[in-house]
């Protein structure tokens, strides 16, 4: 079935392994590969729970962070498109506990004790957060069309101070990491009037440190201030953002209004709708990415249990057989970021792979360092092996499998209606223009391009590409750009303009100059009419003329 299966073997690769789907595939190398890895050096003890079947077969999930009232639940109501069991939305902090927001055939909600006993869900490993979590955590079912694809991960709003972390019974920033590692997309939301980051915010933003690539920062009721405003705001949350989030890179910040209310302030109308159509479209690709973010996973795992075995095994290794155990692990632990730089050399280690250093000291207080396993290369060189070449295996099953099925995109809810129809982000405008005009929408202007028409005197009708050259370049346009628009221009390829192929070259630039993008080929409804094959066209246009 794929070009690295023996067929000799009876559908099977040398070690007698096949896998059907890119899912059973990840499935199967964790189970067999990096499973023992994890379990002989205590791995699920320091960094994270096993993952089961749910975990490689669940949708793709998005998770919601926000300071109380930046409208995370509205968000999801305005997604959806209506209300979900479990609801709650008002200015003070209403949504207490985590919600998630899942497809169903029966609407109801099913109470977090009895979701982490269900196989089917990938929630069974937060059991180890005990009660004061589980009673603040529901899975909310509903059948909606938007749930079908994706899953969504509502959050309890972040308040400032000390005393809402130490009264929540539970480690609230753990919750987070444990969510950040599973999801396909993490979602910030702030308020255009609420741009601090509290303690807590700052520590909730923390854990999701490594999955720096799932983190999108949505800047919700933007509608509120006017353009000057809000151009202070933006650079008000990027300063913010720049002090938690340790990376070079700016991170992606979606500015918009998501509730099904008239805008406050409408001036800024097109760039809201510009940005919750790029959001959209970064929502709906998740099905699609779901299997490539699940192996990616996958490898940040494996490298992070190498490191680990690594570390614990020169711990053991460094360890007395009888006298002075207690003052050999103090010291040990003392000496963490030294040890590290030493396997970092040892074994060509990225820096970047290592855990973090204080955590890591913290946790090993706990443990006795004699009953810790020594290095085992058997388990290391099968995990290198699982990446050098099953990896590689998995990638092209993934381009395999989306080029015969493509994972549907997110539809349904408020992904249905913009799409489509005169409401459809920038129809009518640009481009677009003129699409269901009964007229040449180019003759609403030629009169004025005739006049410079006739200015560079033409000859038979028609002008040279030097002559044209001249008058196109006071739009100050690039050439790369011009040539693109002579392309379109020049319908009939003989390399000069008549008046109606020299009006369409105005009228293109004039798009590209009010920041609209040009197509790559001409559409219909701008081809000039003595360059269309359909008669009726001429007719109209002639009668539009008179």
């Amino acid at each position: 079935m794929f070009s690295w299966v023996n067929k000799e073997q009876g559908g099977r690769n040398k070690e007698g392994e096949m896998y059907q789907t890119v899912t059973e595939g990840l499935q199967t190398l964790y189970t067999k590969k990096l499973l023992p890895l994890e379990e002989t050096y205590l791995f699920h003890d320091f960094h994270s729970p096993a993952l089961e079947p749910a975990d490689f077969q669940s949708k793709p999930m998005v998770l919601l962070v926000g300071q109380y009232s930046t409208g995370k639940t509205t968000f999801i109501r305005y997604l959806l498109e209506q209300d979900f069991p479990g609801m709650r939305i008002g200015p003070e902090p209403t949504t207490d506990g985590f919600i998630a927001v899942m497809y169903g055939e029966n609407e109801g909600v099913i109470p977090g004790n009895a979701l982490v006993v269900d196989p089917k869900k990938p929630f069974r490993k937060l059991n180890a957060f005990g009660n004061s979590f589980l009673n603040r955590f529901i899975c909310s079912q509903m059948p909606n069309e938007v749930l079908q694809s994706i899953s969504i991960i509502d959050t309890p709003g972040i308040l400032s101070g000390e005393k809402q972390r130490i009264s929540r019974g539970y480690d609230f920033a753990e919750v987070l990491r444990w969510f950040g590692e599973r999801v396909d997309r993490i979602i910030l939301l702030f308020d255009a009037h609420k741009l601090d980051i509290s303690d807590e915010f700052s520590e909730a933003i923390k854990a999701f440190k490594g999955q720096d690539d799932k983190i999108r920062v949505v800047l919700n009721k933007a509608d509120q201030v006017d353009t000057q405003q809000l151009m202070r705001v933006y650079g008000a949350l990027m300063w913010s953002l720049g002090k938690v989030i340790n990376t070079p890179e700016v991170v992606r910040v979606y500015l918009g209004s998501f509730w099904a209310k008239p805008l406050q302030n409408s001036e800024n109308r097109r760039l809201f709708e510009a940005e919750s159509q790029d959001l959209f479209r970064d929502i709906q690709s998740l099905p699609r990415n779901a299997a490539l973010r699940k192996l990616n996973d996958l490898i940040k795992r494996a490298r992070l249990a190498k490191v680990h075995a690594y570390i614990v095994s020169h711990l053991k290794k460094e360890m007395p057989s009888l006298f002075g155990r207690e003052k050999k692990k103090e010291e040990l632990i003392m000496r963490l970021p030294e040890i590290y730089t030493i396997l970092q050399r040892e074994h060509h280690i990225s820096p970047g792979d290592f855990p973090n250093v204080t955590k890591m000291q913290d946790m090993l207080q706990h443990y006795d360092f004699n009953k810790f396993p020594s290095l085992k290369m058997k388990l290391i060189e099968s995990v290198d092996k699982m990446l050098a070449t099953k990896i590689a295996v998995l990638m092209t099953m993934i381009r395999e499998e989306e080029s015969k099925a493509p994972p549907a995109m997110v539809s349904g809810g408020a992904f249905e209606g913009s799409q489509d129809g005169p409401f459809g982000h920038g129809y009518g405008e640009g481009i677009s223009a003129g699409a269901d005009a009964e007229d040449w929408i180019v003759s609403r202007e030629k009169h004025r391009y005739d006049e410079l028409f006739y200015m560079l005197m033409p000859v038979n009708g028609k002008i040279t590409g030097v002559n044209a050259k001249k008058e196109m370049m006071n739009s100050r346009l690039p050439n790369n750009v011009l040539g693109k628009i002579w392309k379109l221009a020049d319908c009939d390829h003989d390399g000069m303009l008549d008046d109606e192929e020299f009006a369409l070259a105005q009228h293109l630039i004039k798009i590209k100059l009010e920041g609209y993008e040009l197509p790559t080929e001409l559409p219909d409804h701008l081809v000039p009419p003595s360059h269309r094959k359909n008669p009726t066209a001429d007719a109209l246009y002639n009668h539009s003329e008179d």
